[in-house]
């Protein structure tokens, strides 16, 4: 087994240790950032005490180089170990500008945990949420008192709407309409989940996309605009 088999092993072991022991905090009695610093200088003390002992068979730059690799490598793997919450956050946001009305979770200092949405192209805050187990592409308006559905979104979260009753008098951007009161069993958006929700149903053709209203932002702890970012806590 050569030395870098050796550096490697060692590298792989210590992070599949962290790996593991990562909702502990600690890895054989030590913070594992500490723990992570001393996997990080174990193979290049490994390397450099196998490059003095080799040294007369190799020349000082080749065993130099050598180093200069490896110690390149460990200080980049122990840097995405202490950054990864931070990596993970820009994957998250990454997605969330790729994939509009991705909901990007967030966990507090103090453990609240924060659902994130960033803003459309279309300068408006859109939401996946899922509503009977159905994911529907919902636009969030604070204006709107309750939770409303579009005719199509209706039928694919599993209500009929040729056979609800439209009494419910609402105004919209294009005047008053008729709508019919349901009661979502199931409302989630992330982590935030709330049951026996009030909604309406919109008359087929009336509502191009499925309204975020207060029936559900209500409820939470919490609402926020910051900068292009709309933050929810539950």
């Amino acid at each position: 087994m050569n030395r870098y088999t050796v550096a490697f092993l060692i590298i792989a072991v210590g992070l599949a240790l962290l790996i593991f022991n990562h909702g502990s905090g600690e890895t054989f009695g030590m913070d594992n950032n500490e723990f992570a610093r001393l996997v990080s200088l174990l193979p290049f003390i490994a390397l450099l005490g196998s490059g003095i002992l080799i040294g007369r068979r190799h020349t000082l730059g080749k065993v130099a180089r050598d180093l200069a690799t490896w110690l390149v490598i460990i200080l980049g793997l122990v840097v995405v170990w202490l950054y990864r919450g931070d990596f993970k956050s820009l994957g998250e946001r990454v997605l969330a500008a790729l994939v509009p009305g991705q909901p990007v979770v967030s966990t507090q200092t103090g453990g609240d945990t924060e659902v994130i949405l960033h803003k459309s192209m279309n300068g408006h805050f859109e939401a996946e949420v899922e509503i009977n187990g159905q994911t529907v592409s919902m636009l969030v308006d604070t204006g709107a008192s309750s939770i409303s559905l579009s005719w199509e979104d209706a039928r694919q979260v599993g209500l009929n709407p040729e056979n609800l009753d439209y009494s419910a008098t609402v105004r919209t951007a294009n005047g008053v309409a008729n709508a019919a009161p349901v009661k979502l069993a199931q409302v989630s958006l992330g982590p935030i989940s709330r049951r026996n929700v009030p909604a309406l149903v919109a008359t087929e053709g009336r509502l191009e996309q499925s309204l975020l209203g207060m029936s559900f932002l209500a409820t939470l702890g919490s609402m926020r605009m910051q900068d292009d970012e709309l933050r929810l806590r539950d």
